[in-house]
């Protein structure tokens, strides 16, 4: 007999009710007593495993990103980038590339509104054929801090005060209030792109710098940028609690019916390229995920693009089991010094073993679609079918051998342990003229958020007046609006 031909699936469900050992179960309406009445007996096998099942089928939740929808679809290569990367499923134009994609809120519990204020996850699992590469990022090219070890504190400050839960935005402001260089993202958050009207018009970013390697070992720094085909879209005040009030999974409603009615989503991936020989260049640190690069000194160049064209079958299998880790890189593509990024590449590995458990990866949705080969062994869940007796290396009993070597940044690292900020903040440049950039109506909205976050009660005169010098430092006009409108008088 086959061992592996009714694996785990529900095409080879049986026409009859079994017990998840495949024992038949003849009554699934009764339990077994003592009597027409009572009292249950503990032998009856099938009820404890049912009960037992249907008290665990809920897996923690995640920490942030909790409330999401996914799809999957294919990347396709439409630009040569060879002589950036020697990334295989880059290597030319027409290659296609297997996707699963996942967006997301990120404070809120899974059951939350999708209308909600909040950045949105932009996150996607390409399934190469040298490995899975997971490119996690956001719908804004930026984020409030720059460090990792300020992730649980700014995380904490967002969610919902421990002792109501209730989430209060005197906490946010006054945490990050001591981090000026969080105003890069209130820019985006204050602003209307703050609540997108669903997921399919919304752009993506991978917020830090990563690195592309070519195979001669020249390294570039990289941004990366998703652009929806069919344009960027927001929801307004009253347009979101319109359209929340009468439906809290808005988002995932119109991806999954998209979809099913053929119209595809689809995005077009582009990168900004910056010589690591010339980041001095400039009046910022490249590696600081607060910043944006400029578009018109280092402009977008096209790569391909993103379609998501088959819905999930199963919403547990393929969203809430889905895990990323942006420390999932192929050869070609390799990590930064960015701080936030240096922290990611633990935490999210970590969070997954917890939610998920030390054998995440073998799950179908996380799994390698390509041939692989490792030692790591046993541990909960461990459903890998393995048959050796040498489960070590070396061997001379295996003639398993390493992967062909390939290109890492090879720059020699110097210098002292220290903890340190960046050197170049230049925290209220870009805020400003991002500011300075919207048509009036669009900067009426972006003060009158401000105006309505900074009146909280509990937001104190000390808090209120940093901020109003932050935006002020931002552009002058914009805090002096502000600060006329909450009766301070702006102190510059």
């Amino acid at each position: 007999m086959d061992p592996y031909k009714y694996r785990p699936s529900s095409a080879y469900d049986s026409p009859y009710w079994t017990t998840n050992a495949g024992g038949p179960v003849w009554n699934n309406d009764s339990s077994l007593t003592v009597g027409t009445r009572g009292p249950i007996l503990l032998e009856d096998y099938h009820l404890v495993e049912k009960i037992a099942n249907f008290t665990r089928e809920r897996i923690p939740e995640r920490v942030v990103h909790a409330r999401g929808a996914s799809a999957k679809g294919f990347f396709e290569v439409t630009h040569d980038i060879t002589n950036l990367t020697c990334a295989d499923f880059l290597r030319a134009p027409g290659v296609q590339t297997p996707v699963i994609v996942r967006f997301s809120t990120v404070i809120h519990e899974r059951g939350s509104p999708e209308t909600i204020r909040d950045p949105r996850g932009f996150a996607v699992k390409f399934y190469t054929r040298e490995g899975n590469f997971d490119l996690v990022g956001n719908n804004f090219p930026v984020f409030f801090i720059r460090d990792g070890m300020k992730f649980p504190d700014v995380i904490h400050a967002f969610k919902p005060n421990p002792k109501s839960h209730i989430q209060e935005y005197w906490r946010v402001l006054d945490f990050l209030s001591h981090h000026p260089e969080s105003m890069s993202t209130f820019g985006f958050l204050f602003d209307d792109v703050g609540v997108p009207q669903d997921y399919r018009h919304m752009e993506g970013f991978g917020v830090h710098a990563f690195t592309l390697i070519n195979k001669a070992g020249k390294v570039n720094y990289v941004k990366f940028h998703w652009k929806p085909t069919c344009g960027v879209k927001c929801l307004l005040e009253e347009e979101a609690i319109r359209v929340g009030g009468s439906n809290h999974s808005h988002a995932t409603k119109d991806l999954y019916d998209s979809i099913a009615a053929g119209n595809y989503p689809e995005w077009k991936l582009f990168i900004q390229i910056m010589d690591p020989d010339h980041e001095d260049r400039f009046d910022f640190d490249p590696l600081d995920d607060t910043k944006t690069w400029p578009e018109d000194i280092l402009p977008l160049q096209p790569v391909g693009r993103l379609v998501l064209n088959k819905n999930i079958d199963n919403f547990f299998a393929e969203n809430e089991q889905l895990a990323f880790n942006p420390a999932l890189v192929v050869p070609g593509i390799y990590y930064s010094d960015d701080k936030m990024l240096q922290g990611r590449l633990f935490a999210y590995s970590d969070t997954q073993r917890h939610r998920l458990g030390p054998n995440y990866l073998q799950l179908p949705v996380n799994a390698p679609k390509c041939a692989h080969h490792n030692n790591h062994h046993d541990g909960f869940m461990n459903f890998m079918h393995r048959d050796e007796e040498v489960n070590y290396f070396p061997s001379r009993f295996d003639t398993v051998r390493h992967a062909e070597r390939f290109p890492i940044p090879p720059v020699i690292l110097k210098g002292r342990r220290e903890k340190a900020v960046i050197a170049k903040e230049n925290n209220f440049k870009q805020p400003g003229e991002r500011y300075r950039s919207f048509a009036p109506d669009r900067q009426e909205r972006f003060v009158c958020r401000w105006v309505e976050a900074l009146s909280e009660p509990r937001v104190t005169h000390e808090i209120r007046s940093i901020w109003i010098s932050y935006l002020s430092q931002a552009d002058k006009s914009l805090g002096q609006k502000v600060a006329s409108r909450l009766n301070v008088r702006p102190s510059f």
